[in-house]
């Protein structure tokens, strides 16, 4: 009996495993496979416009019936939102075809500080309720009926082409600017899963790169492990690539530099959505073998400045920056794999002048 026991314990570990594995690359495998299509279709951005100083939401799947709901007050993250607003935090269950929603706290600024305001009993008690009819989506609040209106961004940089003197590092067809193995993607065109190696830049040259990414959906996998790669500047300085849609935006969360940086603002998407990096970089400057003068970098994410700061050293996983001091050749980029099938593509560098 203890060995039946055994095995069934050993099989449900295996289940679980299978199910936080599971990636999705395209819309068509999500279609396909159906488990996920109805929480991957009501995952994403909402906005209020009724009252409440234009509130809107983030709406994050965490598996087939189950969501992560975030509140902002004025707007979305980098469009009304900022880190000086309060925030609303919920969770989510589909019940009866509605969308059933728990208050858990509220996020306040308070003199420069963030509190957190856990809700008692009968705060949490109070359910938000959203409705899909004719098309269109409603939240009841008590008596009180909305319509919400259904966003999809779209950074104002994506699908920007490569200026004239740049270096084109991919636009589908050109791969002369990788060092070893690529792979093409099989699921968007003219696009490259990660993980892959960029030939060196000219030494302490400064320069403007373009990146555009699509994550994929893994509504089961939480942290590190849903969807999760990064673009080391210089191969020294990794700025995240997660599926951090929704989160705080911390330094090991999309747009964060590991261990230095925090983004002013979390401008990650919702997955399978293409996003963009635009990074103003000027490496750290080296007399007599020694640092004289950090790196600079400016990040914009999706077309919203979340950086301009110093890097005062490698992040985790990067190459030595104090060898850099005696190389005699520049460094490139590294688009890091780690394991999950991230999407890249339009992928240029300019030197500034």
């Amino acid at each position: 009996m203890k060995k039946l026991a055994s095995l069934l314990a050993i099989l449900a570990l295996a289940c679980v495993a299978n199910a936080r594995a599971q990636e999705f690359t395209s819309v068509a495998q999500i279609e396909k496979d159906g488990t996920y299509l109805d929480a991957f279709n009501i995952q994403g951005e909402y906005l209020w416009p009724e009252g409440f100083g234009g509130a809107a939401f983030q709406v994050i799947a965490r598996g087939a019936d189950k969501f992560d709901v975030v509140g902002y007050q004025g707007g979305l993250p980098g469009n009304g939102w900022d880190r000086s607003k309060a925030r609303f935090f919920g969770q989510g269950e589909i019940k009866d075809g509605k969308l059933v929603v728990s208050g858990v706290k509220m996020n306040i600024p308070r003199k420069g500080d963030e509190a957190d305001v856990i809700f008692n009993d009968e705060q949490k008690a109070r359910k938000l309720i959203a409705t899909i009819e004719d098309g269109k989506y409603y939240l009841q609040n008590g008596d009180k009926k909305s319509e919400l209106i259904k966003v999809d961004r779209e950074s104002e940089t994506l699908g920007q082409k490569a200026p004239e003197g740049a270096v084109v590092i991919w636009d589908g067809k050109d791969h002369g600017m990788f060092e070893g193995e690529f792979k093409p993607s099989d699921q968007q065109e003219d696009a490259l899963w990660s993980e892959f190696r960029v030939k060196p830049f000219e030494r302490g040259k400064a320069y403007q790169l373009h990146i555009e990414f699509m994550l994929s959906f893994m509504p089961n996998a939480t942290g590190q492990a849903r969807s999760n790669s990064g673009v080391y500047i210089q191969e020294e300085y990794e700025c995240q690539v997660l599926d951090s849609f929704g989160l705080n935006g911390e330094n090991n969360e999309c747009g964060g530099f590991y261990q230095q940086l925090i983004p002013e603002v979390n401008m990650c998407f919702p997955p399978l959505t293409w996003q963009t990096y635009d990074f103003d970089v000027t490496p750290a400057k080296y007399e007599d073998g020694k640092k004289v003068a950090n790196a600079h970098i400016i990040v914009k994410h999706n077309g919203v400045q979340i950086h301009d700061a110093e890097l005062e050293h490698e992040t985790p996983g990067g190459k030595n920056e104090k060898d850099e001091a005696t190389e005699t050749t520049g460094r490139g980029i590294f688009l890091q794999g780690h394991g999950n099938k991230v999407q890249y593509r339009n992928i240029w560098m300019k030197y500034k002048d």
